[in-house]
């Protein structure tokens, strides 16, 4: 499943151009968009493995992807709030896969009703990685599209990289059912350890 995620990684970066600040087609007619920093390819691989991951609920390497000391904060909206947003340590997250428990995952945007979910239940709703892999449009250190809440990926994490697996709404709508999945990134040891799953539509 690693080398698959690699292999999408590579074949995604080798397909695009560099161009700072610039959104490009590559040869798959996938979109990427480029942040300030020219596009990393060690950022982009990881992402995709960690999406392998998630479809194949492989969390046992999905823990082994985790930051060691902070784990993973999953957000179900742009604005993450590290009060109220669930947190797993590596630990958890390598049970998550048989893990029954319901936990609050953070509030609805608008009721502020806490989402009371299972990890299975919330994985499907808020993450949908089977899905995202095959997201038409990519950002890397870039948000591609904002909704109604504020983005603050970058206060909350200032030595955040992350990638923004972005799925346009359809051409037909109001133009308000598109949605991202963001994975962030820190370093650790050298090495890029994820630190955050960030959901973003419209109204979240």
């Amino acid at each position: 499943m690693l080398i698959c995620g690699i292999i999408v990684g590579i074949g995604i970066f080798s397909a695009m151009h560099i161009f700072s600040g610039s959104s490009i087609l590559n040869g798959n007619g996938r979109e990427t968009v480029i942040g300030d920093d020219a596009a990393n390819a060690d950022l982009t691989m990881r992402a995709f493995a960690v999406l392998e991951y998630i479809s194949n609920d492989d969390f046992n390497s999905l823990s082994q992807a985790a930051h060691p000391e902070f784990g993973i904060v999953f957000s179900p909206c742009a604005t993450i709030d590290l009060s109220t947003d669930r947190r797993f340590s590596i630990e958890q997250i390598s049970t998550l896969d048989t893990d029954s428990n319901i936990y609050i995952w953070g509030v609805h945007n608008g009721s502020g009703e806490p989402i009371r979910l299972t990890a299975a239940e919330y994985f499907e709703e808020f993450v949908q990685a089977e899905l995202h892999l095959n997201s038409p449009i990519i950002g890397v250190n870039q948000i591609i599209r904002s909704g109604n809440a504020l983005e603050n990926i970058t206060d909350v994490f200032p030595n955040i990289e992350f990638v923004d697996f972005h799925i346009p709404g359809d051409e037909n709508s109001d133009g308000h059912d598109w949605r991202s999945l963001r994975l962030g990134f820190e370093e650790y040891d050298g090495y890029l350890k994820l630190v955050s799953i960030i959901h973003s539509t419209w109204a979240a």
